[in-house]
Parts: structure tokens; C-alpha cells; sequence
């Protein structure tokens, strides 16, 4: 049997409190990311990402008490993500309880970080995150647009403010050369949407690469974590508003994938 898929909530924190957006803007309250963590723990969430969304666009390092906090209060994996641009960056979060880093706008910057992460800590450890928008002029709806503009894909920086000439999937097969252990995808086109997950480009990713992808941006119903895993080939789904405002519980949300044939940890 393949391995368990996992489910993933999201915590985007600026100045301390959790908040989610539509598009990468327009940011509300989601509540305390302390909080928020312990209860999806309970719940059976398999992992949990915490992202200091504005660490990279302010040039600060990510609140690193906060991860300590959230640390104590769940029994998961965590990855911890946000202004982490050095080894010493990625040692202090990993003291703090991070059992993983996630690495954006540094790793394109400078992809030799991903090669000192991956050789000072392990693959396992270096988790490459991607934001990317599909930037066509003939695309107005991006939940039917093709994964095959393959240089459509832009991968963006500091929580989507800057575009960059990279593309994603090349950008994501150098990544896991240079000994990323995960990518997690985010389609700035179906953020905070909830239209379902950009599966044709997940698809393509996990289909061209060896190591688990990580689907992100656009749950809205029970039945897109579904297609994200069988039509988008995705390891992992990972979601934030659906969760934070409990439009979809946890529990449920896992008996349902089971129901529907899907290998998933109760």
C-alpha cells in the first residue's frame, strides 16, 4: 500500500495573531496560533506548517518564542517557515521544536542554501516552498487552465509581492537536485479561493519528480482534498481558512477520504 496521504493546516502569522487572505491579500483574523495548533492536534492533524508570512518582505527573522510555544502544545510534525536565510537561522528554529524548515524567497535567491541544508541537517529536514501564479494573458480562469503552459508558471517572492523568471517546475526539479526532502506548491491563482487545487500543475509536479509534494491553495469543500489526491497525484493537502473557521472539520474531513478509498491516518 502506498503511503498515508496527510493533512496539513496552515498557520500564517503576522504580529502574533494567525491570519488568511484571498490571493495573498486581504488579510482577516483567524485567531491564536497557539491555540489553533493544540486543537488541530487533538483533532488528528498529521503535520502542521507555521508561516511568519512577513518575515521575508520586512528582512526580519521569524518569532522564534512563538514556535517554541506552538511546540509545546502538539505532538506533530512542524514546519516552520519565514525569514530563514542561513544555517544558523534553520539550527535556531529546529532548537526552538521545528522538526522541518520551509524555505522560499531565500532558496531562490541563493539554491545553494537548499545543498547546505540538506548537507548539514538532511533532506528530511528541507522543505522548499513555492509560490507561483500562472501568468498568462489568454488564462482568465485559472482553475481550468492548462498545466502544459509550462513557462506560464511564475514563481513569486516575499509572500507573492515579486515576480521572478523562474518557473516552477524547472525551479522545483533543481530543488529536489539540490536535495530538498519536500515541495510544497501553492497557486497564488487559487489561494483563498476555494474552487479546488491547481491539480493539473500538481500532477505534473509529482508525476516529474521523486519527492512528496505538498498541495496548497484552494480548499473549499471536502471533495478538493479528494481530487487534489487522486487527479493531482499530491502527497499532502494543506489548507488554512477551512480549518481556521471550521467550515471543515478534521475528523470528518479524514472519514470521508477514507470512505472514498483514500489512505489516510484516522
Amino acid at each position: 500500500m502506498s503511503l498515508a496521504k496527510r493533512i496539513i493546516p496552515c498557520l500564517d502569522v503576522k504580529n502574533g495573531e494567525t491570519v488568511k487572505g484571498t490571493n495573498f491579500v486581504n488579510l482577516r483574523s483567524a485567531g491564536d496560533p497557539v491555540a489553533l495548533a493544540k486543537a488541530y492536534s487533538a483533532q488528528g492533524a498529521d503535520e502542521l506548517v507555521f508561516l511568519d508570512i512577513t518575515a521575508s518582505f520586512e528582512e526580519r527573522k521569524t518569532f522564534t518564542d512563538m514556535v517554541t510555544r506552538v511546540a509545546e502544545e502538539i505532538n506533530i510534525p512542524f514546519t516552520v517557515g519565514g525569514g530563514i536565510n542561513e544555517l544558523s537561522d534553520v539550527e535556531r528554529l529546529l532548537y526552538a521544536g521545528a522538526d522541518k524548515v520551509s524555505i522560499n524567497s531565500a532558496a531562490i535567491r541563493r539554491p545553494g542554501l537548499i545543498d547546505e541544508i540538506a548537507s548539514h541537517f538532511g533532506s528530511q529536514v528541507c522543505v522548499v516552498a513555492i509560490d507561483a501564479r500562472l501568468d498568462t494573458d489568454t488564462s482568465a480562469d485559472a482553475s481550468t487552465a492548462s498545466a502544459d503552459e509550462e513557462t506560464g508558471w511564475h514563481c513569486y517572492l516575499k509572500g507573492g509581492r515579486e515576480r521572478t523568471e523562474r518557473t516552477l517546475f524547472d525551479w522545483a526539479r533543481e530543488a529536489q537536485e539540490r536535495g530538498a526532502g519536500e515541495i510544497l506548491f501553492t497557486s497564488m491563482n487559487h489561494d483563498g479561493v476555494k474552487h479546488g487545487y491547481a491539480n493539473a500543475a500538481l500532477r505534473r509536479l509529482s508525476d516529474s519528480l521523486s519527492i512528496p509534494i505538498i498541495a496548497s491553495g484552494g480548499a473549499g469543500q471536502r471533495e478538493h482534498f479528494r481530487d487534489a489526491f487522486i487527479h493531482g497525484h499530491a502527497d499532502a493537502a494543506l489548507a488554512a481558512s477551512v480549518f481556521h473557521f471550521g467550515e471543515i472539520p478534521i475528523p470528518q474531513l479524514k472519514q470521508y477520504l477514507r470512505q472514498e478509498g483514500i489512505n489516510i491516518r484516522l
